[in-house]
């Protein structure tokens, strides 16, 4: 892994970890830090030593919005040239799976990274929310879209037409993350659930996760049928023998990815 300078990468077995770094501005998402971001996960994606990602800010913002100081005067066409809202849904595109670990501020830009991945374990000090109401502008990086999907039309008019924000624990109450932990333990928690799913059956993963995202974007009848053509494709694997056969003889399966 090459050298960043507004992201820390490190690796934890199988997994890899990306700490973002601009404390000063408060992990403020720059174009820069979203390029290396992104270059990084998407490293790791191709990386067959790899199960799963983590991504982190530090215990008191995970990260703050977007850089306002960029956007000020920009104009549409700065703004569709510079293709910045691309990166968060190449994030979502990834085939292996995301966790954030998120303790203090995921606004904004901060809180769409979050729902960009595909799952997040949060301290108990952390806060979500779209304040972008208060800058004259909505969520231009999914944060209409996912947040709306996960919590429903209410509560979502809420937080994006009056930057309403959420605590960790009402973000678990509504759907939106998957744990709150004590602040001291939420990123070795997160590290934990990328190493378990790291384990599993490569190729299972990676369709198990296609078919939840089709889910979100399909009728019920599609998504259906969808599962079932992943489902049958996976009888085609080594994996699948050896995970039932290993099933049978009462002993830990090993995976080859293949």
């Amino acid at each position: 892994m090459k050298a960043y300078q507004w992201i820390r990468t490190e690796v934890h077995g199988p997994v890899g970890l990306v700490r973002l770094n601009n404390p000063k501005a408060l992990n403020a998402l720059t174009p820069d830090l979203m390029r290396e971001l992104v270059d990084a996960l998407e490293t790791w994606d191709r990386d067959p030593d790899i199960g799963a990602m983590v991504i982190t800010g530090n215990e008191k913002v995970f990260a703050a919005g977007a850089d306002i100081r960029s956007m000020v005067q920009a104009t549409p066409v700065d703004m569709l040239l510079s293709a910045y809202i691309d990166l968060f849904d190449r994030i979502g595109k990834l085939s292996k799976p995301v966790i954030a670990a998120v303790s203090g501020w995921a606004l904004g830009g901060g809180f769409e990274l979050a729902m960009a991945c595909d799952m997040i374990v949060a301290s108990e000090k952390a806060v979500f929310g779209q304040p972008e109401i208060n800058l004259g502008i909505i969520p231009g990086a999914g944060g209409t879209q996912r947040l709306t999907r996960t919590v429903g039309k209410y509560l979502a008019m809420e937080m994006v037409l009056n930057d309403r924000r959420l605590t960790a624990e009402e973000a678990a109450r509504f759907g939106l993350v998957n744990r709150v932990v004590p602040v001291e333990r939420y990123l070795e928690e997160a590290l934990e659930l990328a190493r378990q799913i790291a384990q599993r059956a490569p190729i299972a993963v990676r369709l198990g996760k296609e078919a939840v995202q089709f889910a979100l974007e399909s009728s019920l009848e599609n998504g259906l049928r969808h599962e079932r053509r992943l489902f049958y494709l996976l009888f085609a694997t080594e994996d699948q023998k050896e995970g039932m056969t290993a099933f049978l003889e009462k002993r830990k399966p090993e995976w080859k990815g293949r």
